[in-house]
């Protein structure tokens, strides 16, 4: 066989995201043209996520559509979803191997054996809970506009009750120091201005490096001194995990932007337990009213699952109250679904479909009216916007935090930080004029 053409579809985090890049990167050094994934090409690579049901259903579909667009194409597996539920993707005719987080790196290796016809193995997948070293990946960038993605940690072992990612990536792995300062040093040579950190569980990086006087705190410590870089974000953090050094880097330093993404899920301490979270509704709203005394200017998003077994009406209000006192300006709302292994499968006092409907489109309505109170108070206020879009004489970026503005009359180049003065909110967005 003589490969010419790859494609990619990735479903679910930044992480699996910042993992395609760097396939793609060697892909692309072996000499495969990269194609977009509805054209023919002689191999197809799905890097799946199996946070909900919803992602196991498109993985198996987008991994059918691949095979529909090439009959005669190679289809590969790979990612979560690949490691969790690789029996039942291997029984699918349309995929020709299954490789799971563990061999994901090796999938060049792979491709390089099928050509000369030396791999007869359909299933490439290990146990995930054997690797106990954080895997190195070939320098790339997982680039969004003017913004570049630094993954950190790999793997979990809060086992959380409705959980399948710890089964998906392990025991938590956190990477070489050194190594995170070296590409965030390549990223500032390069011209990024921004920077996100992504893992799995951010919070407990460094925590599985014994013999290394390591942690986040420290992390961010020596990141905010590279020169170039101008903005440092995270992207998510466990409530548990915000710790009073973390709150006074935030609070002192002026690379790390006021805004957090928080693992919320529940605002309920009878529910909180019940997933094996560890903490609860009182941690959540001392840390964050703590975060909003220090850092004045910072702003939350975050996530919820409503309908939780046995999650009854005072349980979900006490949610909502929560996430109404705290005021987020923007949140991810999940119906909770059994995923199978986990231990909130077998809980008894499930809740209905309709019932659970009703709670998630409850908590929209209170998502849409913070959304727009709190981007309304923003309103002829000066404030520094990093430029990732322009479109004709529109551009577009993020506020420090992590507010979208459209910009008027601005058509020059982007990774450009602009102080604008807000003037309106039109259809969800903030909107200013530039002056020169």
């Amino acid at each position: 066989m003589n490969f010419k053409k790859i494609a990619f579809y990735t479903l679910g985090c930044k992480v699996n995201q910042y993992e395609t890049e760097s396939l793609k990167k060697q892909c692309k050094d072996y000499g495969l043209e990269i194609v977009e994934f509805d054209e023919k090409s002689d191999i197809y690579i799905v890097n799946s996520c199996t946070v909900t049901s919803i992602a196991d259903r498109k993985t198996r579909n987008m991994l059918r559509r691949a095979k529909r667009n090439n009959k005669k194409a190679i289809v590969i597996a790979t990612g979560c979803y690949a490691q969790t539920n690789a029996k039942d993707l291997e029984k699918l005719e349309e995929i020709d191997y299954v490789v799971g987080n563990t061999d994901k790196t090796g999938i060049l290796k792979l491709i390089k054996k099928i050509e000369i016809e030396e791999e007869s193995n359909k299933l490439l997948v290990k146990n995930i809970f054997e690797e106990k070293i954080y895997e190195e990946l070939e320098f790339t960038t997982l680039r969004e506009m003017s913004r570049a993605y630094i993954k950190i940690q790999d793997g979990c072992d809060s086992f959380c009750s409705y959980c399948k990612i710890p089964f998906a990536r392990g025991n938590k792995r956190s990477r070489r120091f050194e190594s995170i300062i070296q590409e965030a040093e390549i990223l500032a040579n390069e011209g990024f201005k921004e920077i996100i950190l992504i893992g799995i569980n951010l919070g407990a990086y460094g925590e599985d490096l014994l013999n290394e006087d390591v942690n986040l705190e420290i992390l961010l410590e020596k990141l905010v001194k590279i020169n170039g870089i101008e903005r440092i974000r995270l992207g998510s953090i466990y409530p548990d995990k915000i710790n009073d050094k973390f709150i006074n880097l935030l609070k002192n330093q002026e690379k790390l932007m006021p805004h957090l993404h928080i693992s919320l899920q529940s605002g309920d301490n009878k529910i909180l337990s019940l997933m094996k979270r560890k903490y609860t509704r009182e941690d959540i709203i001392e840390v964050l009213n703590k975060l909003r005394k220090e850092v004045p200017n910072i702003e939350f998003t975050g996530d919820v699952i409503v309908g939780f077994p046995q999650e009854q009406e005072e349980n979900y209000i006490n949610t909502y109250n929560l996430i109404k006192e705290i005021d987020f300006s923007d949140l991810h709302i999940f119906q909770y679904s059994d995923r199978e292994n986990t231990l909130a499968s077998t809980y008894t006092g499930k809740i209905s479909s309709a019932i659970k409907k009703l709670r998630a489109d409850d908590l929209e309505k209170l998502r849409l009216e913070s959304y727009e109170n709190i981007r309304k108070k923003y309103i002829e206020q000066e404030i520094d916007v990093l430029i990732e879009e322009v479109k004709g004489i529109k551009a577009y970026g993020y506020t420090e935090n992590y507010i979208k503005v459209e910009v008027n009359n601005y058509s020059m180049k982007t990774n450009k930080i602009l102080k604008v003065k807000l003037n309106n909110l039109v259809k969800g967005m903030l909107t200013s004029e530039y002056k020169n």
